[in-house]
């Protein structure tokens, strides 16, 4: 999901800067990486339910997941208002997203 992000926001800059590069293949691959952050969220709630009692995973881990999918959800709902600036939007949203993504790694999954 990181490099996933990563990847589609630098070349969203990018093609704000080149033509060249504002294809197809770019939204394609954008809708892909926040399909991750999807997919990544929901294999979570189930890795969690699998956990043995007692064990707890850190509220801060589970926020910044929580923070990637309402990240989505808005750069989703600005992209008419700023159609103009859609690559700037696109660009700086991966990586707002692959940050909170490499923050929620560094936190660890379990709380204590």
């Amino acid at each position: 999901m990181v490099l996933s992000h990563a990847v589609v926001g630098a070349w969203a800059l990018a093609a704000n800067h080149l033509p060249t590069l504002r294809v197809r293949a770019l939204w394609i691959a954008t809708v892909a990486a926040q399909v991750l952050v999807f997919v990544q969220i929901v294999l979570g709630v189930l890795a969690m339910q699998q956990l043995p009692d007692g064990v707890e995973v850190a509220d801060l881990h589970m926020f910044y997941g929580f923070l990637c999918i309402v990240s989505i959800g808005i750069i989703v709902s600005y992209r008419q208002q700023l159609e103009a600036h859609r690559y700037l939007l696109y660009g700086f949203g991966g990586l707002w997203i692959m940050g909170l993504a490499i923050r929620a790694m560094t936190l660890g999954p379990f709380a204590g």
